[in-house]
């Protein structure tokens, strides 16, 4: 399928500075939440002043943003929510991304200026739901996660042209059907449909709890049977992270109007990193389509954020439990992110090295091998050879939680570039 929509690059922000990131690192538009009725509880998320400056930043670098309010409300809570979607009507937010049939006529009485965009929640897997929803008032359907590429290019080709498709395309996926889990309130009474989840699937399992059988069909499979791996650990429901670096052509051409990454919950740094690594793939596809190829770089600075084994998720087909479940229990992480740069140089001084000022977020040594992250570029590394305070005197490191310090680098640094370790 030709496409000749170009598709935005959506990045998550759970805090003010991973919004920051995100625009700094290229994202097209920015998904976040308010205090109340976004399904990431465990985020900082947003006061109503904050998002009003949120709006404010991502407006003047013309960026969109989108606030989450895809729970699924209760009778009770509709009073409140009404008052919530009146003020992101009068800030501007371009867009709310619901879940919950009851918030779109909602929306369009008190914020009738704002988009609707339904949540990947609602499960959405055909052309004539989209449809349906259009005629409701959704301007965009992020698409159900269980979804391949041939299924996503056939409900383009089923759908009106001013009706957008989003879909996920990097970051942790839920091992529940579209996300909608019962687990996390099963054993621990939090409400995954209402952002708090205690995330059930990732735990570890034994074998012997989960080996569970129908009692008048023994020649069936035993339900939730697990196996252990040679460390003698489960994790049966814990899935993959989707990672789609290495298949920008064929998201392309699929009809996708919205490229979203997932980590509202994650770093900063994950955001730029991420963020910085799928603007440069699109960038590089759309300047030369003939001549794209996959550069290891991009690989090397997603195997330096925090994540779990990387797969395709759905987009190839159905995987199967092995090739959708991890086989190593948590995070792997390459790099330390080691400070973001406040104050830099515009001119080298005589020696030919270019000063600048960062705060600290973990601790630097003298001589450690380090890299700069900047906007559009992978990361460019030296040693580092002195480490000084803001008064000049020498420093043997950064041990300090946002202490400022100083070093010199053989490049230009701009404000906002991230050091890292190398």
């Amino acid at each position: 399928m030709s496409n000749s929509r170009k598709a935005e690059l959506l990045s998550p922000a759970g805090s003010f500075d991973k919004l920051e990131a995100a625009v700094r690192f290229g994202a097209d538009a920015i998904y976040l939440a308010g205090k109340n009725f976004g399904m990431r509880a465990a985020s900082d998320n947003f006061s109503r002043q904050e998002l009003a400056d949120a709006v404010d930043l991502c407006h003047s670098e013309h960026r969109k943003i989108y606030v989450t309010v895809n729970v699924m409300p209760r009778t009770r809570e509709y009073e409140e929510l009404s008052d919530y979607l009146t003020f992101l009507g009068d800030i501007k937010a371009d867009a709310a991304i619901i879940s919950d049939i009851g918030v779109i006529d909602l929306i369009k009485e008190k914020a009738p200026g704002m988009h609707i965009h339904i949540s990947t929640q609602a499960s959405v897997v055909s052309a004539q739901t989209c449809i349906a929803y259009q005629k409701l008032g959704a301007s965009r359907i992020v698409l159900a996660r269980e979804l391949t590429l041939k299924d996503i290019a056939d409900i383009r080709e089923g759908i009106p042209d001013s009706l957008e498709l989003e879909t996920f395309i990097h970051g942790s996926m839920c091992i529940a059907y579209s996300g909608r889990c019962l687990l996390s309130n099963y054993f621990t009474g939090r409400d995954a449909n209402h952002g708090q989840c205690a995330q059930p699937c990732r735990w570890k399992y034994s074998p012997s709890a989960m080996d569970v059988a129908e009692e008048k069909r023994p020649e069936l499979p035993t339900v939730g049977s697990v196996e252990e791996d040679a460390n003698g650990e489960t994790f049966f429901m814990s899935s993959k992270d989707t990672c789609m670096i290495e298949h920008i052509p064929e998201l392309e051409n699929s009809g996708i109007d919205s490229y979203k990454i997932e980590g509202r919950v994650k770093s900063a740094y994950y955001t730029a990193v991420v963020t910085n690594t799928y603007r440069m793939a699109i960038d590089s596809y759309r300047r030369d389509p003939a001549g794209y190829r996959v550069d290891p770089e991009w690989l090397r600075e997603l195997d330096g954020v925090s994540h779990r084994e990387y797969g395709t998720g759905f987009f190839f087909g159905n995987p199967s439990e092995s090739a959708n479940t991890v086989t190593v229990h948590g995070y792997l992480r390459d790099k330390a992110f080691l400070a973001t740069a406040v104050e830099t140089a515009a001119l080298p001084d005589a020696e030919g090295r270019y000063r600048a000022v960062f705060v600290q977020k973990n601790k630097l040594n003298v001589n450690d091998r380090v890299e700069v992250l900047s906007p559009g570029k992978t990361g460019k590394g030296f040693e580092v050879t002195g480490i000084f305070d803001e008064d000049g005197s020498h420093i043997d490191s950064t041990p300090h939680p946002a202490m400022r310090f100083v070093i010199y680098a053989p490049f230009e640094i701009r404000k906002g570039d991230i050091l890292r370790q190398a």
